[in-house]
């Protein structure tokens, strides 16, 4: 993790979620330029407002930490999809992932 993480994953989370940082910055109540001058290193955040981004993208702050996920708020999304399922309907969806993984 570099002095740039911060303003890159804020702006891959934005991109996953299709805001634009105008949109993003009036969510938070923020002036409209709040999310661009972050991404474009011109601002830094504060504790607080990390948090608020956080709950905005709806993942928990190790999730935006962890560089290994993507689209953690796809993921998110489809494991709550998943907690709706049985045993079984589970068991198929992770035949069919493994498959994809060949």
């Amino acid at each position: 993790m570099n002095e740039n993480f911060f303003s890159r994953r804020i702006s891959q989370l934005r991109t996953a979620k299709g805001v634009s940082a105008r949109d993003m910055s009036l969510s938070l109540g923020q002036s409209e330029s709040y999310i661009n001058k972050i991404e474009n290193g011109k601002a830094f955040l504060s504790m607080q407002a990390f948090f608020y981004i956080c709950e905005y993208f709806g993942i928990a702050p190790k999730d935006f930490f962890d560089e290994e996920i993507s689209n953690p708020i796809l993921i998110h999304e489809v494991l709550k999809d998943l907690n709706m399922l049985d045993d079984k309907q589970i068991g198929n969806i992770h035949e069919i992932v493994k498959a994809l993984k060949k």
